[in-house]
């Protein structure tokens, strides 16, 4: 459990989402991170962070699996053609991040000043 008023998810200025979270961990996963961070700061020449390096790992992983979902997709047969609706109009990625804590929040509006 959190306490009330702890934010757990923060829409940053460049579009992203910051999510606040407790996790587990086995000694060796820590390890594992420190020697991410540790790669990490050796290629940026600067000190990295175990959070840090989770996100940039959790990136990492995150793009394989859409590079993976894409490939899978175009080695699928075409199906029929289909009308398609229009896009919406673009949005901005603060706008985008927004929308995505309300619905994950259930609708519920916080408007920050």
């Amino acid at each position: 459990m959190t306490e009330p008023g702890t934010q757990q998810i923060q829409a940053m200025p460049d579009g992203d989402a910051e999510v606040s979270l407790v996790v587990r961990l086995q000694w060796e996963d820590v390890a594992a991170l420190g020697q991410d961070a540790a790669r990490l700061a050796a290629r940026f020449k600067r000190p990295v962070s175990l959070d840090e390096a989770a996100g940039h790992r959790l990136r990492i992983r995150a793009a394989a699996a859409h590079t993976k979902m894409v490939t899978q997709e175009r080695a699928q047969p075409a199906v029929a053609s289909t009308t398609v609706s229009p896009l919406p109009a673009a949005r901005s990625p603060q706008e985008q991040a927004r929308q995505a804590i309300e619905k994950i929040n259930g609708g519920v509006g916080h408007e920050t000043a």
